[in-house]
């Protein structure tokens, strides 16, 4: 467990400022705010201890005595995947039960770190105390360095296998559990349909496919390149299904797998009797489809839920609440697995 933060661990905020200057928070926001009704020598020693702090000013801050904002930032993709919005509604339960409200700041997928690190100002001058990195970005790059070690911040999302968010589901263990299953019920082999390469959670994925074909003696047949959505599922669905030995499928994500899934329905094979499917993340619709998905689900609201209370107590001078957890996948079964019809054309 971490030791407790310190206030020289903290980003300074405007009461630190006050006491360096020997005046109120009241003044340290009149002169941050650039009014006139202050002493040219009392603003001297306010912009001098700004200065000595490295104290950057919060839009939202500075108008408050206490230089608190009780805002959590979290930056995201500009996306409508799953994902983003349950992590999303696990970082908002945790924040409103601390008193917290939470902005956010939203990137283009394969966003340039220049991107990242401007969404990052932003929720800095809109008053973010602490920050929650949902996106794929290395700490190591000195600009983002800077910037987490002014602004308490943490990442639910990897950027390499060395390099581990804080919090992050174990993708090598999703993968696993969803071929393992397939080969268990007898397929010959698993075929897959990736995700975006640019996301680690997809090259772990498909890795791992890779290697546990490999330990079953079976050399992974082509992979199935696909970008999250339904219709690039569907694409790789028309491929799958032109296949005549493609009897198992590892789907990167549900929302593909409905495409996948149309495909194979509109070229006459049947789910599972011809083809089964486990796919990934369990959304609330994959109980819904027809046949109901085999999934591996993750728990996207809870990640949210480990990391903001994690940057909350990084905000409030704590150590952080417990141990990092382990957040595990689990392999949801339904009816699109069975064993392989062996009396198939």
């Amino acid at each position: 467990m971490s030791p407790r933060r310190s206030p020289a661990d903290r980003a300074p905020n405007q009461n630190d400022v006050a006491r360096l200057a020997g005046v109120s928070a009241q003044t340290v926001s009149r002169v941050m705010s650039g009014q006139s009704n202050v002493r040219p020598e009392t603003a001297r020693r306010v912009l001098s201890a700004v200065e000595e702090l490295d104290y950057r000013v919060h839009a939202a801050a500075a108008s408050l005595a206490s230089g608190r904002t009780r805002i959590l930032g979290v930056i995201v993709l500009s996306t409508n995947r799953y994902s983003t919005a349950a992590l999303g509604v696990g970082i908002e339960r945790v924040a409103a039960e601390n008193g917290y409200t939470v902005t956010t700041a939203s990137v283009s997928d394969h966003a340039p770190i220049e991107e990242i690190e401007a969404a990052f100002d932003l929720l800095e001058r809109q008053g973010a105390e602490g920050i929650v990195l949902g996106v794929p970005v290395s700490l190591d790059h000195p600009g983002m360095r800077a910037r987490t070690e002014r602004t308490p911040s943490t990442r639910n999302v990897r950027v390499s296998a060395d390099e581990d968010a804080a919090f992050a589901v174990d993708q090598t263990r999703v993968a696993r559990l969803a071929v393992e299953h397939l080969l268990d019920l007898g397929h010959e082999t698993v075929w897959h349909v990736s995700g975006d390469e640019y996301w680690t959670e997809s090259v772990q994925r498909r890795e791992t496919w890779e290697q546990v074909l490999r330990e079953h003696g079976i050399e992974p047949p082509p992979v199935l390149p696909a970008d999250w959505t339904s219709e690039s599922g569907y694409r790789a669905g028309r491929t799958l299904a032109a296949i005549p030995g493609a009897t198992a499928v590892f789907v990167s994500s549900d929302e593909m797998a409905f495409g996948v899934m149309r495909a194979l329905h509109e070229a006459g094979r049947s789910v599972p009797d011809d083809v089964s499917i486990v796919s990934v993340d369990d959304i609330a619709l994959a109980a819904y489809a027809s046949p109901a998905l085999t999934t591996v689900r993750q728990p996207f609201e809870e990640v949210g839920a480990a990391a903001a209370r994690r940057v909350i107590a990084q905000i409030e001078g704590e150590a952080p609440v417990g141990e990092i957890p382990r957040v595990e996948p689990e392999l949801i079964l339904r009816a699109s697995t069975a064993p392989p019809n062996l009396h198939q054309d």
